[in-house]
């Protein structure tokens, strides 16, 4: 091959026309003297992203903290607003004591509103009394069904995931924080109760709804707390299908009001006597069960049936909610 060959091969390889032949090792760097890029076996580039293609510095496990959505949704106004009825309601109901005091009418029967104004104790019970079958449950819905549905109506689910969060670990922080804020409400209007019924009618002995025996204080002020932690329990049930409503649903009223009807429809249901022992299996059948804590002897069977039924729905309908989450086409 002449010299003029030669030249005409490596000026095809130059131009991209053919293979380069006789490339040295001048000819990987540029001409202004700068290092050549370095790809590592991998083929990702060492400036670029990790090996596993995602950013360099990403970590699943720091995306969205606990921290940060606690103080989310504690700045929402639903929250403040729920709060502030919570623990204003015992004071209310105190005033309404005070005003009507002497006005009732005279009966037979010890019902606990009548026994409201012997103590702290029984102001306590009375309050959580009448407030655990609606109020207490619009709370709980309120907190777990607008977590993600709210999300998803602000057009922000999306982004989140986009961020990216993992999807099981934003169910959870959701979950764990909307779980945290429900307890809250669920133990803060008893104790509340307790504070505004000891400095308005007294420390005293309990006196037993039915009976009229007195019991301690002392006495009964452990298995008040067991009462306030079985009123807890008892909510899983509104948490937990509240929680699958949002993740199913962009309309947060839609979830809140889905939860609150089960507990209606369970509360009709149950005064159906033709249904016998079915109605045990109601998930609020067993929500009154807390009664038994508070007699001279107490008792805890129907508690802990209670207990049971809550758990099993409760953990049924979060499975759903986790799968159904996984697999939802989130457009919104």
């Amino acid at each position: 091959m002449s010299d003029s060959d030669g030249a005409r091969g490596t000026m095809t390889g130059a131009t991209g026309d053919g293979p380069v032949r006789n490339r040295g090792p001048e000819n990987g760097a540029a001409k202004n003297g700068a290092p050549e890029s370095k790809v590592p076996e991998s083929g990702v580039l060492e400036s670029g992203a990790a090996e596993n293609g995602s950013a360099r510095g990403y970590a699943p496990g720091r995306t969205l903290p606990l921290a940060v959505e606690i103080v989310r949704q504690f700045k929402r106004r639903r929250t403040l607003v729920m709060f502030g009825l919570l623990l204003a309601l015992p004071w209310i109901l105190v005033i309404a004591f005070k005003v009507g005091a002497g006005s009732g009418q005279p009966t037979t029967t010890l019902r606990i509103s009548d026994l409201a104004t012997e103590g702290g104790l029984n102001f306590a019970a009375f309050a959580l009394s009448v407030s655990a079958s609606f109020l207490l449950v619009v709370a709980v819905a309120l907190f777990c069904g607008d977590t993600v549905a709210s999300e998803a109506s602000w057009s922000s689910l999306r982004y989140l995931l986009a961020a990216p969060i993992p999807r099981d670990r934003l169910l959870r922080q959701k979950l764990v924080v909307a779980m945290g804020y429900s307890a809250a409400a669920v133990i803060c209007l008893p104790v509340m109760a307790l504070l505004a019924g000891t400095l308005a009618f007294g420390w005293n002995d309990v006196r037993v709804p039915g009976t009229g025996e007195t019991i301690a204080a002392l006495d009964v002020l452990p298995r008040f707390g067991v009462v306030i932690g079985y009123a807890l329990v008892s909510q899983f049930v509104v948490a937990a299908l509240a929680f699958l409503l949002s993740v199913s649903t962009d309309s947060p009223l839609g979830a809140v009001g889905g939860a609150v009807g089960l507990v209606i429809v369970s509360n009709i249901l149950q005064a159906v006597e033709a249904l016998g022992r079915l109605r045990e299996f109601l998930p609020t059948f067993w929500n009154t069960a807390w009664l038994d804590a508070l007699a001279p002897q107490p008792e805890y069977d129907g508690m802990l049936k209670g207990v049971a039924v809550s758990v099993t729905y409760s953990a049924i309908l979060i499975a759903f909610a986790f799968r159904r989450f996984r697999v939802k086409d989130v457009v919104s």
